[in-house]
């Protein structure tokens, strides 16, 4: 006997709906316009969730960036509040990795605090240590640290305070640029505008006010285009200058042609070399051997006609840099100092001042290769350069008394004792004359104002304790912007000052730097190239890329 039994309502609602689909689809295949329609409806929707997948993405990159970078400008503007904007007015730049930022950029990164500013959200840290509230940190007792302090407070600040300074002072010394600007920032911006002024208006404003900040900055740049930014200096190392051929011994002398395309080395191994300097290939133009003469010291004559180069012998050598010959000079007429190694030229290429015996400066003529005149210093003599256009002379030495010469009158114009020097060592007149620097046995240098120190005032107007061995080498740059100093007696012993805010560069050189024992050092006459000759043989080539001519 069969049973039966009636259909489960589940089953019979399925089939119930797959016999309305299939008469559904019957009825739309032959209409050919529902096809479009459905075909449209699709693509909205497929449309739609792409664009809130699209939204999620970016939420979700906001979320991100928030939790990487947080609000380092907001700290600062927290501690610095005017300070910052003291510091960079509108007329100034600041320079980071190449890029030169106004006071527009500046402001809108470190102007105010987050609470200031009703439409941003203050976004809390994810994470925070609980044992910085309860930590100290004593600025006084690390060095690095001191710039941390604020005038009529103590040298003790929570941890919490001090981690803050610390940004503050990242955020000063790296200000944000404004092509490093977030994404997210950008576009809450914009959001922001357009919500208070109107959609349709909001871009176009915009977009003049970013043209009017690029012209704006554009005008700026090239206003302070030669000015050199002081703490961080743009520099990197090129192949070595004499690297198709180094010298066997200690490089004595490197110096720049006019041209700032040759480049003179000279030293113990008795040879001139002349190196074609390109940063790249620095190929060799020619080497001239000395027989006989261990060279002390050799320079070009100020009209690239000749070199001079000395020795630790009462004669020296000009090479005729236009014909090729060598001419030995000396020894000179009435005189018997057995020594010639130490001497300047004058900027008209008109005359060479050796460093004589018992205080005697020798003048001789570079036309006719005669001694025209001695000038008579109270005790001996270490260091000369010439000023104003080769018309007057500065000259220092072992009394610690600097003395200003006027050489068309052959006399002591002004005598005044190098505060602070017992036995000077080195000294440099700028190319502008404006300026002198005087260096020390004891690795003091004191840079003077020439026009005070004339006028009776003998303080200096800044006196450098970077080194503390004897210094060896002082010399400024083409522009008096850059002041060089150098001591051999000490490895790496070698800093770069910035004359117009009296600093010296913090970023170079580096531990890692090869700089060994520095015995000679020059500038380029456009200030892109410094070369340094060293103990080893080798001259280092560094560009110096503020600068765009060598």
């Amino acid at each position: 006997m069969a049973t039966t039994s009636a259909s489960p309502p589940q089953i019979r609602s399925t089939k119930r709906h797959e016999k309305h689909r299939d008469n559904a689809q019957q009825q739309h295949s032959g209409n050919p316009e529902m096809k479009v329609e459905i075909k449209a409806a699709t693509a909205r929707g497929s449309k739609k969730a792409r664009l809130r997948s699209l939204q999620k993405e970016r939420e979700e990159a906001d979320r991100l960036e928030s939790l990487l970078f947080g609000n380092l400008e907001d700290s600062a503007a927290a501690l610095f509040g005017e300070e910052l904007e003291d510091e960079f007015p509108l007329s100034v730049t600041t320079s980071v990795a190449g890029a030169f930022i106004g006071e527009d950029e500046l402001g809108c990164q470190l102007k105010a605090l987050p609470s200031e500013k009703p439409g941003d959200e203050w976004r809390k840290p994810v994470w925070e240590d609980e044992e910085e509230a309860k930590a100290t940190v004593k600025l006084s007792n690390t060095n690095r640290l001191r710039k941390l302090l604020k005038e009529g407070e103590g040298d003790t600040v929570s941890g919490v305070d001090y981690v803050a300074r610390l940004r503050a002072l990242h955020a000063k010394l790296n200000p944000g640029i404004s092509w490093g600007t977030l994404p997210s920032k950008i576009r809450k911006r914009r959001h922001r505008d357009s919500d208070e002024e109107g959609d349709s208006g909001a871009s176009s404003e915009l977009e003049d006010e970013a043209n009017e900040a690029l012209l704006r900055n554009c005008d700026v740049i090239v206003k302070n285009k030669a000015r050199l930014p002081q703490g961080l200096i743009e520099i990197s190392r090129m192949r070595d200058a004499n690297i198709n051929e180094p010298s066997n011994a200690v490089v004595q002398s490197v110096e720049f042609h006019t041209n700032a395309q040759i480049l003179l080395t000279a030293g113990f191994d008795k040879k001139l070399r002349f190196f074609q300097i390109d940063g790249k290939r620095n190929s060799k133009v020619q080497s001239i051997f000395l027989e006989d003469f261990p060279i002390r010291k050799a320079s070009f004559v100020p009209d690239g006609s000749r070199v001079i180069a000395t020795a630790r012998r009462n004669f020296y050598y000009a090479y005729d840099m236009h014909g090729g010959g060598v001419e030995k000079i000396g020894p000179l007429v009435g005189r018997e100092e057995k020594s010639l190694e130490s001497f300047g030229i004058s900027q008209d290429s008109k005359l060479i001042a050796f460093l004589g015996n018992e205080g005697y400066i020798l003048l001789t003529s570079v036309r006719t290769k005669q001694l025209v005149g001695t000038l008579k210093m109270n005790g001996s003599v270490r260091a000369l350069s010439f000023a104003a256009n080769g018309n007057e002379l500065v000259s220092s030495g072992g009394d610690g008394e600097v003395y200003h010469w006027d050489l068309r009158t052959r006399r002591c114009i002004h005598k005044e004792k190098d505060e602070g020097c017992i036995k000077s060592t080195a000294l440099s007149v700028s190319p502008n004359s404006r300026l002198f620097a005087t260096g020390s046995e004891s690795g003091v240098v004191n840079v003077y104002a020439r026009e005070s120190f004339l006028g009776g005032s003998t303080r200096p107007a800044k006196v450098f304790l970077n080194l503390v061995t004897t210094i060896d080498n002082l010399k400024f740059n083409g522009d008096s912007q850059i002041l060089a100093m150098a001591s051999r007696m000490k490895k790496n012993a070698l800093r770069l000052v910035h004359i117009p805010s009296s600093t010296v560069f913090y970023n170079w050189p580096t531990p890692k730097t090869p700089l060994q024992y520095v015995h000679s050092l020059d500038f380029s006459p456009g200030g892109g190239f410094l070369a340094v000759g060293n103990a080893s043989g080798k001259v280092l080539l560094f560009r110096l890329r503020h600068y765009e001519q060598a």
